[in-house]
């Protein structure tokens, strides 16, 4: 029985699903089917498909892109619409690595029924950029000078906002207000204030709204879906996620463009609700790293990973929230966290037990960052029957004192130090990443799935499923309620650690439980060091 964890991968590939699934048990040999086939059977895990696709007919949907930095490329070209400035950096890399695929996969990926109508940027040069690359006999494109002009239009049916984070919100109401479709990048808005109006906006329009978690189209968390709902895992009492990064681009260091000054930057538009203060390429490019426009580790990380268990478990908005931290790898000037603990709990969470009734109820929920390392810390669900280790890849490990799983422990057919199942639906596709950053998010299942043996841009997956939503009816996978919930919990850590204090939830008000004399809002983005005096401490 000692195995090792290359006896795993080259000798228990055992019953392959979409050539996918690989599991293990109690054997290393082809011999012992039968007590292979007992765990499968016991297991039931059934491996998701893509959900459905009715398609994008009739008149070509038109998008128009507000904010076309390094995020908005990526949604155009998940749209179908590669600038050609990126088109020759890819085609430079495919000649230094053969291996790349990145090119490959977006000339073979499925074209969308979308006509690029139009661009909203601040910054001339993005702009002209989208003009230039995107404009042609087939597809008319229009620079916009305000996002008003381009939702007031008429001309734009839909469109994707990609901008800075305290834009999120008073963006996506204009547009629902206007009966116009949204796609808006995750944090959902910048502020609690802001998440209630938005809120009310969505419900109240008649237009499509979607967020973009696009790792709710990534197999392993549809799989994962699957496993939890038959109760694999037993009770789930802890949850370990975390982020790791180590690099300038991981820190929102982002390269500042030399050109780049008050003559082509409407400065005073990228501000909108911010503090105002003079012309600054650093809070323009690397606005991530100040409350005023961005949201921090909590709001544009652990946004990732709450939302990443969501769609799995369903969990909703955390009881309280715990935060703390603090700027201790880049002292440059920013002022939100490069560190950051969070646990946030769910005392009534409970998905059934496999040992008596009543005896197990509660889950906590930990997220820990840091943008000064980048050891690869993998998520895991820890449950009283087996914990699960979830990314692109899915593995499950029994565990030494399940009750569900006693007898086949018992009798040697399960080994605590083996996995039960493991799904790697990239197993025959070795996956070429350019930077720290993008295996960061490849680990994570935030760059690509897998369908039916072909990789493909979750990203892509989840605009077409918001597409196909505007055409066909229906609804998207992340939306106002989701969105809300991620929302929320995002905004209860920043306060905590603004405050260094419990913050707590009010399930039945549907609000954040008051402190006197605190405004939760001005707490959140206030330039100010955490814990300063917003409050009294006796």
């Amino acid at each position: 029985m000692n195995w090792t964890r290359r006896d795993l991968l080259k000798g228990l590939g055992g019953l392959p699903i979409l050539g996918a699934v690989w599991w293990a048990g109690a054997a290393k040999t082809v011999g012992q089917r039968k007590e292979r086939s007992e765990i499968l059977e016991t297991l039931d895990i059934q491996p998701s498909l893509p959900n459905t696709f009715q398609g994008i007919g009739g008149t070509p949907i038109r998008v128009g892109i507000i904010g076309f930095g390094i995020r908005g490329e990526q949604l155009c070209r998940a749209l179908g619409f590669a600038t050609k400035d990126w088109i020759k950096s890819m085609e430079l890399e495919v000649q230094e690595n053969p291996s790349n695929k990145v090119l490959e996969d977006f000339y073979n990926q499925e074209r969308l029924n979308v006509h690029m109508a139009g661009v909203c940027d601040i910054f001339d040069f993005r702009a002209n950029k989208a003009l230039e690359s995107f404009a042609s006999v087939d597809n008319t494109i229009r620079r916009y000078a305000d996002y008003s002009e381009m939702i007031q239009s008429g001309e734009i049916d839909a469109v994707v906002i990609a901008t800075p984070d305290h834009w999120h919100a008073p963006m996506a109401i204009e547009a629902l207000n206007h009966g116009v479709h949204v796609y808006v990048e995750k944090p959902m808005t910048h502020n609690v204030q802001e998440t209630y109006d938005l809120r009310d906006a969505a419900l109240n329009s008649d237009a499509v709204f979607a967020v973009g978690h696009q790792h709710r189209q990534t197999l392993s968390f549809k799989t994962a879906e699957d496993i939890i709902k038959k109760g694999t895992l037993g009770h789930i009492s802890l949850i370990q996620t975390s982020t790791n990064r180590n690099d300038d681009n991981g820190a929102w260091n982002y390269e500042i463009l030399n050109h780049a000054n008050e003559n082509n930057i409407n400065w005073e538009q990228f501000l909108g609700n911010a503090p105002k203060v003079p012309f600054n390429a650093n809070h323009f490019f690397r606005w991530r790293k100040w409350w005023a426009y961005g949201s921090g580790l909590s709001g544009d990380l652990l946004t990732h990973d709450y939302d990443r268990l969501n769609c799995v478990l369903n969990m909703g908005i955390p009881a309280s929230v715990m935060a703390s931290g603090g700027v201790y790898t880049h002292n440059d000037g920013r002022n939100v966290p490069d560190v950051l603990q969070v646990n946030m709990e769910f005392p009534d969470f409970y998905l059934g037990s496999s040992q008596r009734d009543k005896k197990e109820r509660g889950m906590t929920f930990c997220y820990s960052a840091t943008l000064g390392n980048s050891f690869n810390r993998p998520t895991l669900l820890m449950g009283h029957d087996a914990s699960m280790e979830l990314g692109n890849r899915l593995t499950i490990w029994p565990d030494q004192a399940s009750s569900k799983y006693k007898t086949l422990l018992d009798t040697g057919k399960m080994n605590p130090r083996i996995p039960i199942y493991q799904y790697d639906p990239a197993i025959n596709h070795p996956d070429a990443v350019s930077s720290a950053t993008s295996q960061y998010f490849a680990d994570k299942g935030l760059m690509w799935t897998y369908v039916n043996g072909k990789r493909v841009d979750s990203t892509f997956l989840h605009m077409r499923e918001w597409l196909d939503t505007i055409k066909n009816g229906g609804k998207v996978s992340c939306g106002i309620k989701e969105g809300f919930e991620e929302a929320i919990s995002a905004h209860m850590a920043g306060i905590s650690y603004k405050l260094g204090k419990k913050i707590e939830w009010d399930a039945n008000k549907q609000a954040l439980e008051p402190i006197e004399g605190v405004d939760f809002d001005e707490v959140l983005l206030s330039n100010e060091p955490p814990r300063n005096a917003f409050i009294e401490v006796a």
